[in-house]
C-alpha cells in the first residue's frame, strides 16, 4: 500500500505475506498433527488435565498472534486517509498519539515530537510481544511442570511396588506378577511426564513461529512509519529531513 507525499511514495507493508506465511504453518502442523493423532491422542490422555490445559494456551497464543498481524490492516488504512487529507473519524489506539499530535500541522512536525510518536508506537507494539512471549515461555513451564508431576508419581509408586514385594515364601512365578503388577503404576507417571513435555514443547515450537512472524510484521510497519514520518520532520532552521 503506497502512502503518497512530497514527490516521494513510502510503501508500507501490508500483513498479508506474513499472514500467508502463518496461515501455511498452521496448515502443514495440522497436516503433521493428523498423520501422528493416534499416538498425540494417547500422549494426551495420560494427563488430560494438564495437556488440554496447554492445547488451550496454544490456541489462545495462536488466536492472539493472528489478530496483532490482522490488526495491522486499520491502522495503515488510516494513515492512508490521514495522508491523502482525508479526516479519519475512528483513530486505531495504537495511533491516538501520532493522531494528536499530528492534528495541527499535517505537514511538517519537528524532531522532538517524531521522537515522542515513535517511541510512544513502539512502547505499544513491545507491550504486544510481551504477551506473545510470555505464552511461548508459558507453554515451556507448563510442559516443565507436567515432567515433575510425572517423575513426582513415578518415584512414589516405585516406592510403594519395592515395599510390596514379598522375598520370604511363595512362588518366583507370582513375585514376578507382583512386579508387573506394581510396576504399572510407575510407566503411567512416566508417560504423564513424557506426554507433557511433549505438548507443552512442541506448543512453543508452534507458538515461537507465529510469534516472530508477528514481530516482523509489527517491525515493517515501525520502520515504515517511521520513514514517512521522517520526510515530515523540519530541523529549527525550516528545512526538511530526509530530502534533497
Amino acid at each position: 500500500m503506497a502512502v503518497e507525499g512530497r514527490g516521494y511514495k513510502i510503501r508500507f507493508g501490508g500483513a498479508s505475506t506474513y499472514l500467508f506465511r502463518m496461515i501455511l504453518f498452521i496448515a502443514v502442523v495440522l497436516g503433521v498433527v493428523y498423520l501422528v493423532r493416534e499416538p498425540l491422542i494417547v500422549s494426551i490422555e495420560a494427563n488430560p488435565y494438564l495437556n488440554l490445559s496447554i492445547v488451550g494456551v496454544l490456541v489462545f497464543g495462536i488466536l492472539f498472534t493472528f489478530g496483532q498481524v490482522a490488526g495491522l490492516w486499520p491502522k495503515v488504512g488510516w494513515v492512508q486517509r490521514f495522508r491523502r487529507g482525508h479526516d479519519p473519524r475512528r483513530v486505531p489506539a495504537m495511533l491516538s498519539p501520532l493522531a494528536t499530535l499530528l492534528g495541527e500541522s499535517r505537514d511538517a512536525i519537528s524532531p522532538v515530537i517524531l521522537r515522542s510518536i515513535l517511541d510512544s508506537i513502539g512502547s505499544r507494539l513491545d507491550e504486544s510481544r510481551d504477551i506473545s512471549r510470555y505464552l511461548v515461555g508459558l507453554l515451556v513451564f507448563m510442559g516443565l511442570l507436567g515432567t515433575f508431576w510425572g517423575l513426582l508419581e513415578t518415584i512414589n509408586a516405585v516406592g510403594d511396588t519395592i515395599r510390596s514385594l514379598s522375598v520370604s515364601g511363595g512362588s518366583t512365578a507370582q513375585s514376578f506378577e507382583e512386579l508387573r503388577t506394581g510396576l504399572e503404576a510407575p510407566l503411567s507417571g512416566m508417560g504423564t511426564a513424557f506426554s507433557s513435555s511433549l505438548v507443552g514443547l512442541g506448543g512453543s515450537l508452534i507458538l515461537g513461529f507465529l510469534d516472530l512472524q508477528m514481530s516482523q510484521a509489527q517491525n515493517r510497519f515501525y520502520n515504515d512509519l517511521e520513514d514517512w514520518l521522517s520526510h515530515m520532520t523540519v530541523s529549527d532552521t525550516g528545512g526538511f529531513y530526509g530530502l534533497d
